[in-house]
């Protein structure tokens, strides 16, 4: 067992974890097919399999200066691999499980690492003269990455250095090829201070709501590790299988994505599910429908938080409050967390008054150190301890910020600016919208026009575009309303959970060509 008071963060969280803890289940893994526990891994194991991994990878020339590529699905395995990386001080890049060959190409090319450890279907795409080392998953998550853990020798702990990079995760690619956002220890920490204040747990169960390469986890699993959680992975996200968490383990909060909230609710056997336990809703990686909002609050009698953040600021931003008012929880993104600092600039970097629309900058210990091998990228994006977040947003008179879109999602019809969230706020309000997105087609008159996509809340009865344009036109200048709409039957989502407008957007480009 690593000495707790030595080596990098997650190195010293790990071990004392295991002290505090012992046999206290760390990670269970749940077979959503038969709602049943697969296997699960203890605080006192988890120490002891990533020592042993730690052991293989120096074997392997894994060292601190390494770069390691994980193309693992979330659970034990990825864990323990990611943990042993930390103790001998390497670098950890995750590749999403859910990224296509050419996607997981793009990444090996970001980082060029010195190893990857995949499993078979997840090595597709990696370029043929690429060093890997495939991972058969065992059968039992108890038991990770057998083939890679070394008993016989002493872990060779790394010493600490809190501005040495410790992960990579990379951006979703909604608007280009993913970049890798790295972070070191120095980030690590401030995330675990800003989320918990530092204090040590006592317990509980929490459910890992997304990708272990994603930001929430490479960055928070510390805290998380610090907390004595016992942490639910499931093997496929499906809404009974949450539902069925929740009521088993008294989960006090709800934590995933709009969408996913959407599915929970629509389980048929909802209503007569036990969900008293439930104090919080937590939502974040995209805006959340009013009407979704009140639904939720509604059906799980309990406050719905939207989290703002991206995986630049270390997954930490704004939010709402728990004690929200209506125009604050259904219409803003609420407003900077405890140590966080946001501002409205224009493009010279200068402060918006109140209600002028900006780019919104973010100051906060958690941002990331940099875009890895791209200086130019960094220099543009973090400007004198400052982030630049490339989303568009102004503050109302309550303080609270409102997002009107991406920088670069900005389309100018007729001359005019048009900014997607702020239309799309307008009409997802509309009784007969359960999501909408509005995205620019070419026009040849008007430069570009506005395109509603919507999923209906009816699909025998979808709106027309003049209902959209009746119920947005008290609201909206003449020149935001949408000039045309496509029903669909679901907006397109990218690895990240997050809606995918450049897919959105080519469609219509593509339709324009057409015609």
């Amino acid at each position: 067992m690593t000495a707790p008071d030595k080596g990098p963060l997650l190195a010293k969280t790990v071990t004392e974890a295991a002290r505090r803890y012992g046999d206290r289940a760390a990670f269970r893994l749940t077979a959503s097919a038969e709602n049943s526990t697969v296997g699960e891994l203890s605080y006192r194991e988890l120490d002891r399999a990533t020592d042993e991994a730690a052991v293989g990878l120096v074997a392997r020339g894994i060292g601190p200066g390494s770069m390691l590529l994980l193309s693992l699905p979330s659970g034990t395995d990825y864990a323990v691999a990611y943990l042993a990386a930390a103790k001998v001080g390497a670098t950890t890049a995750g590749a999403n499980p859910r990224l296509r060959a050419r996607e997981r190409a793009l990444l090996v090319d970001t980082v060029d690492p010195d190893l990857v450890l995949a499993t078979g279907p997840l090595s597709d795409g990696i370029p043929a003269d690429q060093r890997v080392e495939l991972v058969e998953p065992c059968d039992d998550p108890g038991r990770p990455l057998l083939a890679l853990r070394n008993s016989g020798d002493v872990a060779p702990i790394a010493s600490a250095d809190p501005n040495r990079p410790t992960c990579i995760c990379f951006t979703s690619g909604s608007t280009g090829d993913p970049r890798g956002v790295w972070f070191t220890d120095r980030q690590l920490a401030a995330i675990r201070d800003l989320d918990t204040g530092g204090a040590w747990g006592s317990g509980g169960h929490m459910v890992s709501g997304t990708a272990f390469a994603h930001v929430g986890m490479m960055t928070k699993i510390g805290w998380q590790l610090a907390s004595g959680a016992t942490i639910h992975v499931m093997d496929r996200w499906t809404a009974a299988g949450l539902l069925d968490l929740i009521e088993r383990y008294r989960l006090p909060a709800v934590n995933g994505v709009a969408a996913q909230v959407a599915l929970l609710m629509q389980e048929p056997n909802f209503e007569q599910r036990d969900l008293s336990c439930v104090r919080s809703i937590v939502v974040g990686a995209g805006p959340s429908p009013p009407a979704l909002v009140i639904e939720a609050r509604t059906r799980f009698d309990a406050p719905y938080v939207i989290r703002y953040s991206s995986t630049e600021s270390g997954g930490i931003g704004l939010g709402t409050g728990l004690d929200a008012d209506d125009e604050e929880a259904l219409h803003t993104v609420g407003r900077p967390r405890p140590g966080v600092t946001a501002e409205v600039r224009d493009p010279e970097g200068r402060a918006l008054a109140t209600g002028e629309i900006g780019e919104l900058w973010l100051r906060t210990p958690s941002a990331m150190s940099g875009y890895w091998n791209d200086p130019a990228g960094t220099a543009e994006s973090l400007v004198d301890g400052w982030l630049r977040t490339g989303d568009l947003a102004r503050v109302d008179d309550a303080g609270c910020f409102r997002l009107s879109g991406r920088v670069k999602e900005l389309y100018i019809r007729g001359g005019y600016n048009v900014y997607p969230m702020e239309v799309e706020a307008v009409l997802s309000t509309h009784p007969e919208i359960a999501q909408v997105a509005v995205v620019p087609r070419p026009d040849p008159t008007m430069g570009e026009i506005g395109v509603a996509v919507v999923v209906p809340t009816r699909p025998d009865r979808p709106p027309t575009l003049d209902d959209l344009s009746a119920h947005g036109r008290d609201t909206l200048s003449s020149y935001k309303l949408p000039e045309a709409i496509r029903i669909v039957d679901h907006l397109p989502l990218n690895a990240g959970d997050k809606l995918d407008r450049r897919s959105l957007a080519t469609r219509e480009s593509d339709w324009e060509a057409e015609h």
